[in-house]
């Protein structure tokens, strides 16, 4: 994939850079008293509503329709959308600590805040004023559901090998037509709405696509390896017909600039919630380890234990420091914000499999127990290293973006 297709450890006090013109480079400041704010409650809300239901949503293969409720009520499906369009309007640092402690709690509920952001801001971006009048306002306030529906069976990161096509009937203002398969589209079963791509003569198109167009159709993709309550979907288009300005940017442009976009928002919010799966890793070891005795003496107590701990530590806050670096220039408008999203991603989902499984190995045989949630951790982390680009893929773009010196 080129270039150009691109476009708590502790709860500790995170720092952030400040504005150029209000400080100079490389200086840091704490978090916002609005963010310490929210980052409590969104820590409160996880704690009470996700981790005590994260295992049985697991082993159903489905998230209580109460709990999405939940989180609409509370205005966190729209929190990146514009207040005029009735969303949050959040900036992208708190969205981060939204992301990170839903993350903590249920990596599929994290799903969902992802796929659906990925849709909708997409639509709030490139969407003609017809189509934004139209669906933004229901987005914003998760009346509707938006899922990503960009994977096919013979098409992952590899973009341009999209084989669904799309025409359109009756010439210029006629209605599109599609055709073809998409699969592994995450709360596919649920979704309302799909921000779909398809092949056209003049190139690669976006289309906003309703679950109940004439044409759609949907199966569930059960028994998945990790985010199992994520109602993943396979779409099969049989001449679905969707009206015009449900067209999402200009033909030729769906890839590099509407996925591009689509797929930086979900690599952010991935990486975010890389951080939450590795420090509820991190929680659950020191709260074993220091309970658990071995040879007279509390695990944590051993040193080879400790050498665990230490990177477990480090290796999280390393990464939600990236993370807070990529929101911060995500908030400031810079142009290496894509890039440094980048890094936030690669190293923190990296980072949650390391710790997923030094965590287990610390819990021993109860870190294999199904009864256990470090076997959910350890699943979920390795799904976040192939979703949104694969570590392989990363690793194939991050050497070609220049970073500015810190």
């Amino acid at each position: 994939m080129p270039p150009s297709e691109l476009v708590s450890a502790e709860a500790e006090t995170a720092r952030l850079p400040v504005s150029p013109a209000a400080a100079p480079a490389g200086m840091w400041l704490e978090l916002s008293a609005e963010q310490q704010a929210a980052r409590r409650e969104f820590r409160a809300f996880a704690d009470e509503h996700v981790v005590p239901n994260a295992a049985r949503w697991d082993r159903e293969g489905r998230i209580d329709a109460e709990a999405i409720d939940a989180v609409r009520r509370r205005g966190w499906l729209g929190a990146l959308l514009p207040a005029a369009a009735g969303g949050g309007a959040m900036d992208p640092v708190t969205y981060g600590l939204l992301t990170e402690e839903i993350g903590r709690g249920c990596s599929s509920l994290r799903s969902l805040l992802t796929v659906h952001e990925m849709a909708s801001v997409a639509v709030a971006r490139w969407g003609g004023r017809e189509l934004k009048q139209e669906v933004l306002g229901s987005l914003a306030r998760g009346e509707r559901i938006a899922a990503l529906a960009l994977t096919e069976p013979e098409a992952g990161s590899d973009a341009k090998s999209l084989q669904t096509s799309v025409r359109q009937d009756g010439g210029e203002g006629g209605d599109w037509v599609l055709d073809g398969r998409k699969r592994w589209i995450t709360f596919g079963m649920v979704a309302d709405l799909f921000l779909l791509f398809a092949r056209h003569a003049d190139g690669l198109a976006a289309f906003l696509v309703p679950a109940d167009a004439p044409g759609l159709g949907r199966r569930p993709i059960a028994d998945v390896v990790g985010t199992r309550a994520a109602a993943l979907a396979e779409l099969e288009l049989a001449g679905c017909r969707v009206p015009a300005r449900y067209l999402v940017g200009r033909v030729g442009f769906g890839f590099s600039h509407v996925a591009a976009s689509a797929l930086d928002q979900g690599r952010y919010s991935v990486a975010w919630g890389a951080v939450g799966v590795s420090q509820a890793c991190l929680e659950a070891s020191r709260e074993h380890t220091a309970r658990r005795r071995q040879f007279g003496k509390p695990l944590a107590e051993h040193q080879l234990v400790q050498q665990k701990l230490t990177d477990m530590i480090v290796e999280t806050r390393a990464a939600r420091l990236l993370c807070y670096r990529a929101g911060h220039l995500r908030r400031q408008g810079d142009p290496s914000a894509a890039a440094e999203t980048l890094l936030a991603k690669y190293y923190a989902s990296r980072a949650a499999v390391r710790a997923a499984l030094d965590a287990v190995q610390l819990h021993g045989a109860e870190g294999l127990c199904a009864a256990n949630p470090l076997e959910r951790y350890l699943r979920d982390a390795k799904v976040t290293e192939i979703i949104e680009g694969s570590t392989q893929i990363l690793q194939s773009l991050i050497p070609r973006h220049p970073l500015p010196e810190l």
